[in-house]
């Protein structure tokens, strides 16, 4: 069973999807990519993993709690997963840059040249963020470069954090 559910944060609505195994998304309205899901699909309820997530989400955006143990029921393609594999090990109150994440994909999967669109696109395409932190890259040099719910969020998100942007 798929359960959605709405979330108020301070900058603005996120929608929440869920199956009883894992968070399947976290989208802030609006966002690029959001989802197309009905409530003939899922229901409108809370369940347990939605419950943890609202928890959760009270604690980080007010700076607390830095860490979840909350299941994950990602899903994409074998090289979005392993992009948004990358994202899930930048620490909280850290940063790294699109272009390190290529070079890392160019090295583990052994390729001549690194594969900057595509790692760009699949850092865009993540379904859960926050959790999956990918308001954590920045560009080459350090500043803010696009963000799928907005650039805006992701400089509330970065400062809620205390990181310091160029």
């Amino acid at each position: 069973m798929l359960f959605i559910n709405d979330y108020i944060s301070p900058v603005g609505k996120i929608l929440l999807y869920a199956s009883n195994k894992g968070l399947k998304g976290l989208y802030f309205y609006n966002q690029k990519y959001f989802p197309n899901i009905s409530l003939l699909d899922a229901q409108h309820h809370e369940n347990k993993i939605i419950y943890n997530i609202k928890l959760y989400l009270d604690d980080y955006f007010n700076g607390k709690n830095t860490s979840h143990n909350i299941p994950l029921e990602i899903e994409g393609t074998e090289f979005q997963k392993l992009v948004w594999a990358m994202l899930l090990k930048i620490p909280y109150g850290k940063t790294t840059t699109y272009y390190n994440i290529a070079l890392e994909v160019a090295k583990i999967r052994c390729l001549k040249s690194a594969p900057f669109q595509a790692v760009g696109n699949a850092i865009g395409r993540n379904k859960i963020s926050i959790l999956i932190p990918c308001h954590r890259v920045l560009g080459k040099d350090g500043s803010l470069k696009g963000y799928a719910a907005g650039i805006h969020i992701k400089e509330y998100l970065l400062k809620l954090e205390n990181i310091i942007i160029k």
